[in-house]
């Protein structure tokens, strides 16, 4: 009986949703919105006029919930209906859409334990997703947006479910026991249309959390947003009655039961006006045009490609087995390497070999460095570097570099995937 009530509040939500699709197409979203803009001020309902409903997201994939956030946002009028979403999804980590993943995330361990990279279209820091954390996205015209209203109504709602007392500080994050933070704020503000989003920490893995956002030597110098580290605690540990679906059922009934536009609490006479939770299956047949949405989000162009400039400099020791034998160095001899990376391909780079690297036999012609040139900062420039090295060789049927040349191949691996 339950799954068959499911799929019934399902059917419904999916009438909702193709219905808001067919009655507009996107061409005509588009004329509507140009129409809307032009004027100096757009006429918004009273309070009293605006109905609200609860998505909750049927995907546990990072790529897609981004996509409906995007899909939402781009297509859906929130004149008159306000919406929040409520998703979670299986590990990942998602940054900022100014912000440099090389420098946010540790990359090897990621791509070792297969956890997904995203970057949203929001501003603000990095975060660590699993399926113990809440994902929370209000939606409203840009008139109203009000992230203030947002995060006293899910302070609120931790007080209302589970008595767990919390804080707002000056960062907009939600604190508990003075000082753990639970949950970080972002935010998409467009001419027409406005969302705020942010996560909620339950019972996530603190433990991958940590490894998967630690902070390594990487050299990188750069004006992309950078996150604010954080002491972070799980809601469970303050109160082990909430779980993520309890979570998502108080803050879904906290909004329904709150007036649109205040804090004012309308009780069940107030959840009794609104539409109510409706699960909403992100695909293309509910929403159209969302796999292209979620395919752009995937590719390495975008996770990648779109990070603001930086450039890298890191220096090695060279080993003393690899300078020439019969020289006595005053000076540390060490290899430099500087590089320059725009969307996400080097630009430039260059190898200060010390005296003793050279006086044993390595001098990294320039015929090596062009080869990097429009590489990807990623093992795709290491293996560029190795193949050069390779083939300056006189005998062409060399096929494995020496130490001198191993050693700079690992210390531009170090580079490269920043560990």
């Amino acid at each position: 009986m339950a799954q068959t009530m499911m799929k019934k509040i399902v059917a419904s939500s999916a009438c909702l949703v193709v219905g808001l699709t067919r009655r507009t197409s996107s061409r005509s979203l588009v004329t509507a919105s140009k129409n809307l803009n032009a004027k100096k001020e757009r006429d918004l309902p009273n309070e009293g006029e605006i109905t609200k409903s609860v998505f909750m997201s049927q995907s546990t994939d990072i790529y897609t919930n981004l996509a409906l956030e995007d899909w939402m946002y781009r297509n859906m009028d929130f004149t008159k209906h306000h919406v929040m979403m409520v998703w979670r999804n299986e590990p990942c980590v998602v940054i900022g859409r100014h912000q440099n993943p090389w420098l946010e995330a540790n990359l090897p361990l990621l791509s070792e334990k297969d956890i997904a990279l995203a970057r949203r279209n929001s501003g603000g820091g990095t975060v660590y997703h699993d399926r113990g954390n809440l994902n929370v996205t209000f939606f409203t015209p840009r008139e109203r947006y009000d992230r203030k209203y947002n995060l006293e109504l899910i302070k609120r709602a931790l007080f209302r479910g589970f008595g767990v007392k919390s804080l707002i500080n000056e960062r907009q994050d939600i604190i508990v026991r003075d000082k753990y933070k639970v949950s970080g704020t972002a935010a998409k503000l467009g001419r027409l249309t406005a969302y705020h989003h942010c996560t909620l920490l339950v019972n996530a893995n603190k433990a991958d959390l940590s490894k998967a956002l630690a902070k390594r030597e990487h050299g990188i110098q750069t004006n992309a947003t950078a996150s604010t580290r954080s002491e972070v605690a799980n809601l469970s540990e303050v109160d082990n009655r909430v779980t993520v679906d309890s979570l998502q059922t108080a803050i879904g009934y906290e909004y329904l039961r709150t007036a649109a536009l205040s804090l004012e609490d309308g009780g069940q006479n107030q959840i009794s006006k609104q539409r109510g939770f409706q699960f909403v299956n992100p695909t293309d047949d509910w929403f159209p045009g969302l796999a292209e949405l979620k395919n752009e989000l995937q590719t390495w162009d975008w996770c990648f490609g779109r990070t603001p400039a930086f450039t890298v400099s890191r220096s090695f020791p060279v080993p003393a087995e690899l300078l020439a034998p019969s020289k006595v160095y005053s000076a540390t001899q060490e290899l430099i390497i500087n590089m320059t990376v725009e969307n996400g391909l080097i630009d430039d780079v260059t190898l200060n070999i010390p005296p003793g690297l050279v006086e044993s036999g390595f001098h990294g012609e320039a015929s090596v460095i062009t080869h990097l040139k429009g590489k990807r900062f990623t093992s795709e420039a290491l293996s560029a570097l190795q193949e050069a090295m390779l083939t300056r060789h006189l005998t062409k049927d060399v096929k494995k570099l020496d130490d001198k040349e191993q050693f700079v191949a690992k210390c531009f691996d170090q580079v490269v995937n920043t560990v």
